[in-house]
């Protein structure tokens, strides 16, 4: 932890199917997403109009179809205090019906009994709205609700409520008072909303213009219900760009870089609607260099997905995901730093502790995590890395429980787990044995010359580049005919790039000349 408030960067690069997003704290990475632009989207956040397709009494459950492979599953307590009120809508809402009417009118009505059961509620063949609040993970489904929520920057919106809460986090009764009445003020009939943490201090017109946009966007999704009584899709929560503004979004954001104008405007937009004096840090990136290359962000993905992680000082972990948990082990590696073993073992599970609460971030693991730290003798060490560590999962918006470690050096952590783990291919296929072996990723080394490349040809003039490499390198970046590596720089630079290959070059040696020959250092 560098400082209290550390400078956070989001990149987010934009291709033709998927949208990556890093999260960058002081240019280091610690969380990651990708967000796929084609196919079916199955994601937190989504609200369905799905059909009941089978009731589990024994459970209290039912079976959703909402589209998806894999059935979705709601339990009773899953329904929320007032479905009979979200039924009624879905039942009576029609092409010839005037919604807002419709809606204003329906009696929220009595909570459901905390002891019902569900088949009371729910018959197979029923369609219901429900949202997703667990993606599917291996062999299960989503987990859905029917009490929707749609979460905004500062505002909860809940249709179908009464309740204004107030977070526990705003201290001051002044400030608590002048929320609950602005907000009961600006929200219509059957709507009920969570004033968020960050509302406080807020003005009215940013609050009044979150909650109208909130309402519109619950309000879109009625005419769907009214001309098509089918299992859909009726609007998802926000893209994973403005989601992450919304959940995250402080003081300490110092920019937002976007290379694509469209998600770019969209993101300023949202922003300047949930922090207007925030509008000014996002950009649009427009270099030659690809966006992760510039920001240093492929290589950190490279070197932080693989089953071994290193870390400072010559320590590693080995990262091991499986179905039913994760296992992490913390190894010294050739540390030495100090003759005293236990201060030893101590600094090198401090190092471990902080890499291991930035990797559960990254890769969001949930679940149950074993860590297996370096045995420790005495019980102040082993107190202070527990406190440490839950010091340093307080930034972890997922929830969460640290226990202490066990008397083998065992320390179990549990958390929230909502979609599967983030797993990343940090391993290539070798371009001379076609699979029958691997090698670390090349990354490193092809952005390392596209660099040389590019300072030569934009700071230097040179506009005819020979570029000596190893047979095995060479291969790997003439691969592909009109898409290899060096068919790219060719067209990115607009420079002659020729490939030589010498045979005595070791595997990742390389050298450039220009057209006199001359060796360019």
């Amino acid at each position: 932890m560098e400082s209290e408030k550390p400078d956070k960067d989001l990149i987010v690069d934009v291709s033709s199917t998927e949208v990556h997003i890093a999260l960058m704290e002081n240019h280091r990475l610690i969380e990651y997403n990708t967000e796929s632009s084609t196919g079916n989207k199955f994601t937190v956040g989504d609200v369905h109009l799905g059909k009941v397709k089978k009731i589990l009494p024994n459970l209290n459950a039912a079976f959703v179809d909402i589209g998806d492979k894999k059935e979705a599953f709601i339990h009773y307590l899953d329904l929320g205090l007032y479905f009979n009120a979200f039924d009624t809508f879905v039942k009576e809402s029609n092409s010839n019906t005037n919604l807002k009417d419709l809606y204003s009118r329906i009696a929220i009505g009595t909570p459901l009994p905390k002891e019902g059961h569900i088949e009371e509620y729910l018959k197979p063949g029923q369609l219901i709205v429900a949202q997703i609040v667990k993606e599917p993970i291996s062999t299960k489904g989503s987990r859905l609700t029917a009490e929707i929520s749609l979460a905004g920057r500062n505002i909860v919106l809940l249709p179908f409520a009464e309740k204004v809460s107030i977070s526990q986090k705003i201290g001051s009764k002044e400030e608590k008072r002048r929320l609950e009445t602005l907000v009961r003020s600006i929200l219509p009939k059957n709507y009920g909303a969570i004033i968020r943490t960050a509302a406080e201090g807020k003005n009215a017109a940013t609050l009044v213009g979150e909650t109208q946009a909130l309402i519109e966007k619950w309000e879109s999704s009625w005419q769907k219900i009214a001309k098509n009584k089918n299992v859909q899709l009726l609007f998802t929560e926000y893209s994973k760009t403005t989601t992450v503004l919304r959940d995250l979004l402080n003081d300490s954001f110092s920019n937002i870089w976007i290379n694509d104008a469209h998600v770019a405007e969209e993101a300023r937009k949202y922003v300047s609607l949930i922090s207007p004096e925030q509008e000014k840090i996002v950009h649009l990136y427009d270099g030659k260099q690809p966006i992760y290359d510039h920001f240093e962000v492929t290589r950190q993905i490279k070197g932080s997905f693989g089953k071994v992680v290193p870390m400072r000082q010559g320590a590693y972990l080995v990262i091991e995901t499986t179905e039913a948990l994760n296992v992490i082990d913390v190894n010294s590696g050739i540390r030495t730093k100090t003759a005293d073993q236990e201060e030893n073992s101590f600094e090198v599970n401090k190092i471990a502790a902080e890499e291991i609460a930035r990797q559960l971030r990254l890769r969001d693991m949930g679940g149950i995590v074993i860590v297996d730290f370096i045995d420790m003798e005495t019980n102040e060490h082993k107190n202070a890395l527990f406190k440490l560590m839950q010091e340093l999962m307080e930034a972890d918006r997922a929830k969460h429980n640290v226990l202490p470690l066990t008397k083998f050096g065992l320390m179990q952590i549990t958390r929230q787990r909502i979609r599967p783990v983030t797993e990343i291919n940090t391993m290539e296929q070798c371009p001379v044995c076609h699979g029958t072996g691997k090698i670390h990723s090349s990354v490193v080394i092809d952005e390392e010359i596209e660099r040389k490349i590019a300072f030569y040809v934009i700071e230097k003039g040179v506009r005819s580049i020979t570029l000596k490499t190893s047979p095995i390198l060479g291969a790997y970046l003439k691969r592909g005919i009109f898409n290899s590596f060096i068919a790219r720089w060719r067209k990115r630079y607009k420079a002659k790039i020729e490939l030589v290959e010498v045979t005595d070059f070791t595997v990742l040696q390389h050298e450039m000349y220009n057209a006199k020959g001359e060796k360019l250092e």
